[in-house]
């Protein structure tokens, strides 16, 4: 997939098992992983950072395949929504920490390209979120607020 503010396309990227069901040596049974996923989720451990976590260390490939459904569905299911959705919040947080070091570096032009476009792809998924409903309709991404958000 092409890049969005440039021209290249990058090959890195993770690989997915290629086998969409469970995998025979998983020794975990599907209530025991559903019960490890809540228990982190109420913690506050990001959904990106559990998949993780049961990947590395209790050896789970693939929740979508150890459970037959993914993850936010699960999570919907059990009434543990997300506040705001992740891939948001994360560039919410670049933008903010840009903000900051813009403070201290006030000539710095090439970070002040890198937040115009961070903005600008914040922008692009609020408008999107909007529209299918995961965020509410007057939502509006406030750069002194946002500090506060990801706080």
């Amino acid at each position: 997939m092409a890049r969005m503010h440039s021209k290249k396309k990058g090959k890195s990227g993770r690989k997915r098992p290629k086998d969409k069901t469970a995998p025979a040596w998983l020794e975990q049974k599907p209530e025991e992983i559903q019960e490890r996923i809540l228990h982190l989720r109420k913690e506050g451990v990001p959904p990106a950072r559990i998949g993780q976590i049961l990947r590395d260390q209790h050896a789970v490939p693939s929740i979508r395949a150890a459970l037959g459904i993914s993850m936010g569905r699960l999570l919907r299911k059990e009434n543990v929504p997300l506040t705001y959705p992740e891939d948001l919040i994360n560039l919410i947080r670049k933008a903010v920490r840009l903000q900051g070091h813009l403070k201290n570096a006030k000539k710095d032009r090439h970070n002040r390209t890198r937040l115009a476009r961070t903005e600008a792809k914040i922008q692009r998924l609020v408008h999107y979120y909007t529209r299918v409903g995961k965020l509410p309709a007057g939502w509006r991404y406030d750069p002194e607020k946002a500090a506060l958000l990801v706080r």
